[in-house]
């Protein structure tokens, strides 16, 4: 099973994003700021996917995209930005330091799901050394 981390300080919306994913079959920890995250990668930690709040207290989105990108690393990560501001400018900011993908609050599971496909292609393939053949 794929894992994803949400990075949102809007617990509502974590929620609803975490059942979101958990239907379309992901393992979901959540987080209310970047710090954790941060730590958690430095620490040897990886994910498939982050859905990533850009308003954020202390550590915006667009803060831990930066780390991302000064991590070599890092540079890799999958990350969606989550926002309700979808201004051209903001997206391409966001795509600029490194996000793979954006969606507008509130986000239906089509559009994440759409997301995920063209950020993640076999986002719905086996974990490795799972059953492939699996209809």
């Amino acid at each position: 099973m794929r894992l994803a981390w949400i990075i949102d300080d809007d617990d509502e919306m974590s929620h609803a994003v975490r059942l979101m994913l958990e239907l379309l079959e992901f393992e979901v920890k959540t987080w209310r700021d970047a710090r954790g995250p941060a730590q958690a990668l430095l620490a040897g930690q990886r994910t498939d996917l982050i859905v990533l709040d850009i308003n954020m207290p202390e550590v915006t989105g667009m803060d831990f995209l930066e780390f991302l990108s000064m991590r070599t690393e890092l540079k890799g990560q999958k990350v969606i930005m989550l926002s309700t501001e979808a201004s051209d400018v903001r997206v391409d900011q966001a795509m600029t330091l490194g996000a793979s993908g954006f969606v507008s609050k509130p986000v239906t599971i089509e559009e994440l799901e759409t997301v995920i496909a063209k950020v993640l292609p076999d986002s719905r393939a086996s974990s490795p050394g799972g059953d492939d053949n699996a209809s």
